[in-house]
């Protein structure tokens, strides 16, 4: 029986060893064929975007349309294709939302590849092991979009590493990333090192040594296969300085890696009228902008609010509302805003605390400029297009003391002062209650100094570094 066994597990690695080599040679073959057969019929050169996600209306999507607008402008005889697995949403339905959402209309058609296989890149679906249930997922969605539609150049715009190598090596495509977060991080593997309680370290895992050593095992493995994958891309553009830290790190890809600073609309936002200061009597609004994603830890902002009632007289508490702003991608999502709700109740907050989910550009632009204090808790965010957007309008942010807001947008030297830092809920109250009490004038500095730091982060800005980022992929694929 044990001989049969091992004769059994021996012919299986043996046909595993010879059937995929001979799997990716036959691929790769096929899809040479594609391309000398869409060349020798006159098919126009293509750039294919991979964004499964292009309706969420999130930060990541106002990158990808900026990116796909600006491409359409500099090379109007490109034909540019997104791959999406909004399969609810008509082409015209995803294009108004673009319109209502980010304030983006496009000078010609955009062609939508639709993917059928999205629920495998669902965190849902993998309740353990999910980084790597995903990016093994994505890879999955990533055959379904090469086999639908194989581009001249592809670019991964939502952080899938993975599909790099299927369009690279075996698509023969020239191939970019915008890398919005890397998908594993040190800081992750230090915090399940410390045995420290996050998203993603549940307390299970943190509690025991034995369990955190064996995922400490296997996120050293899982960084290796994504630093293995993102080679694959001929270009690396990274939103902060914090995530090309990071990625120069895993991927060891200096030369070819590109701070490309995500686009927000400074512009229009600058032009609104900053909100009043702080009146006797008058309401002090708080916003927070940012996706209903468990990673954003509105949670956080809620004890803040909570802890902040010690902080403050009961005068000063019944003018205080706080207005969480966000889209949802799925139920899951409107399943955490529910949560939320019911944690402000739980935490007598019903009366302060106001949630808007998926609303349209102009309301969002009413709610900045009718507010002063901006809120933001995510760790390690990678950039923060919300912080940016409420400094814009005059806010005075309160944001998290890690990542990009730390790193790239938030300045705390005195004297040049633009918001200020916070680690948890008291620091976060103790920030709020200090901009609360400072005099009008010394509020007036910090929010002119606010609106006068974001230029570098413009659409225009964005648009200059993206085309000249991409602008060899071009000239490589013989355009």
């Amino acid at each position: 029986m044990l001989w049969a066994l091992l004769f059994l597990l021996n012919l299986v690695f043996i046909l595993t060893v010879i059937c995929i080599p001979l799997i990716i040679l036959v691929a790769r073959k096929f899809f040479q064929k594609v391309k000398d057969r869409n060349k020798k019929n006159d098919q126009p050169f293509s750039v294919g975007f991979f964004h499964p996600y292009c309706n969420a209306g999130g930060g990541g999507e106002r990158v990808l349309w900026c990116a796909v607008k600006a491409v359409q402008t500099s090379y109007p005889k490109v034909k540019v294709v997104v791959y999406t697995g909004d399969l609810n949403a008509s082409p015209d339905e995803i294009i108004k939302r673009v319109k209502q959402r980010f304030n983006i209309t496009f000078c010609r058609n955009i062609e939508f590849i639709y993917l059928h296989k999205r629920k495998w890149i669902q965190a849902s679906k993998y309740p353990y092991f999910t980084l790597l249930g995903q990016s093994l997922g994505s890879v999955i969605l990533g055959i379904e979009a090469m086999v639908s539609y194989l581009p001249d150049i592809f670019i991964d715009s939502m952080g899938f590493a993975f599909t790099l190598p299927l369009f690279s090596f075996i698509g023969g495509c020239t191939t970019a990333c915008y890398v919005h977060y890397p998908t594993i991080s040190t800081d992750m593997l230090k915090r399940i090192s410390a045995r420290q309680l996050a998203t993603n370290n549940r307390m299970t895992v943190a509690r025991s040594p034995a369990l955190s050593a064996l995922k400490i095992i296997y996120y050293r493995i899982f960084a290796w296969m994504y630093s293995f994958c993102g080679r694959f891309s001929d270009t690396v553009m990274v939103n902060s300085s914090w995530t090309e830290d990071h990625i120069n790190s895993l991927w060891k890809c200096c030369l070819s890696t590109h701070r490309v600073y995500p686009p927000c609309d400074t512009k229009s936002l600058k032009e609104l009228p900053m909100c009043k200061d702080i009146g006797d009597g008058g309401p002090i609004k708080l916003v927070s902008i940012g996706q209903y994603r468990p990673e954003k830890d509105h949670p956080l902002q809620l004890k803040a609010m909570y802890e902040l009632r010690q902080l403050v007289s009961e005068q000063i508490w019944d003018q205080l509302k706080l207005v969480f702003i966000g889209s949802c991608r799925d139920n899951d999502d409107f399943i955490r805003v529910k949560d939320m709700m019911d944690l402000s109740k739980h935490l007598s907050l019903e009366n302060n605390v106001e949630f808007k989910v998926n609303i349209p550009f102009e309301e969002l632009k009413k709610e900045l400029s009718s507010s002063m204090i901006g809120l933001h808790a995510m760790w390690n965010e990678h950039f923060g297009i919300g912080i940016v957007e409420c400094m814009a309008a005059g806010h005075i942010m309160v944001a998290h003391r890690s990542g990009g807001p730390k790193e790239d947008i938030i300045e705390e030297a005195e004297g040049s002062r633009n918001g200020f830092l916070a680690s948890d809920e008291c620091e976060y109250a103790e920030a709020i209650a200090t901009i609360i009490k400072m005099s009008p004038t010394t509020r007036w500095k910090i929010r002119e100094a606010a609106r006068s730091s974001v230029d570098r982060f413009s659409t225009e800005e964005f648009e200059k570094g993206f085309l000249r980022t991409i602008e060899p992929l071009f000239f490589s694929s013989c355009i």
